[in-house]
């Protein structure tokens, strides 16, 4: 086997082995994307439009808002600030995969794009088989996701005005969906103290700052509390 057919060959056994992970994204994904498509529909837009900004943005809180913004008066500097606080999650997101993305090469640049909740949960915490390269695996994990994505939100754009029913209640879908990966990475592990560390933190902070502003603080607290446990952590890993 050539260098090419090896690399071909690699390629398939990870888009093979990154798609069963990504199930439950798809349901999600397109209920979710639908629904961002009719609203967006509803609101006077062509299907286009969701279609192209569920391709470019990917980030699909920032989407919706994205919405109100573009019926208002044009304040870029609004719109930024907007979507730094939106999605200033994701820096703590890409501090944690600094390591999982060395020797990605090229594909790092999509990686770093498309790294929304769903595919970093994923791409984080799977356990990919020792013979399936990582970072194709991680690719395909990010590129399954987006393409599911932009279909539902295209789709929603399109049969928007010949859907009549109520949305109210699909965006659970993704809380569900989140519970259940947190349950899955729940029982994987040998010690539960970062699960707990989470949750408590996470508490913690919804009940000091409100559900609008607890994220960052929960953030920032359990990175703090994590990197001060690092060692003992890791020893303790170790030891099991």
């Amino acid at each position: 086997m050539n260098k090419s057919s090896r690399e071909r060959h690699t390629i398939k056994k990870a888009a093979r082995c990154a798609f069963p992970h990504t199930i439950p994204i798809l349901t999600g994904f397109l209920f979710l994307g639908m629904t961002y498509g009719i609203y967006m529909n509803a609101s006077g837009f062509s299907f286009w439009y969701p279609m192209l900004m569920s391709l470019t943005i990917f980030a699909g809180s920032i989407e919706f808002v994205t919405v109100n913004l573009l019926l208002g008066a044009f304040h870029p500097v609004q719109a930024l600030a907007m979507a730094l606080m939106i999605n200033a999650r994701h820096l703590f997101y890409g501090i944690s995969m600094l390591e999982k993305y060395q020797g990605a090469g090229l594909k790092k640049f999509y990686l770093i794009f498309g790294m929304c909740d769903e595919s970093f949960s994923i791409n984080y915490a799977a356990e990919i088989p020792e013979d399936v390269d990582r970072s194709w695996f991680m690719f395909f994990v990010t590129l399954y996701n987006h393409i599911y994505w932009v279909t539902g939100a295209t789709l929603g754009g399109i049969f928007g005005s010949l859907i009549h029913f109520s949305t109210e209640g699909l965006d659970f879908v993704m809380t569900a969906m989140f519970v259940v990966i947190f349950m899955e990475q729940w029982m994987k592990e040998k010690s539960h103290t970062c699960s707990v560390l989470g949750l408590l933190l996470s508490l913690i902070c919804l009940i000091i700052f409100g559900p609008d502003r607890f994220i960052i603080p929960a953030m920032l607290m359990l990175l703090a509390m994590l990197t001060f446990l690092r060692t003992p952590l890791t020893r303790g890993g170790e030891n099991q």
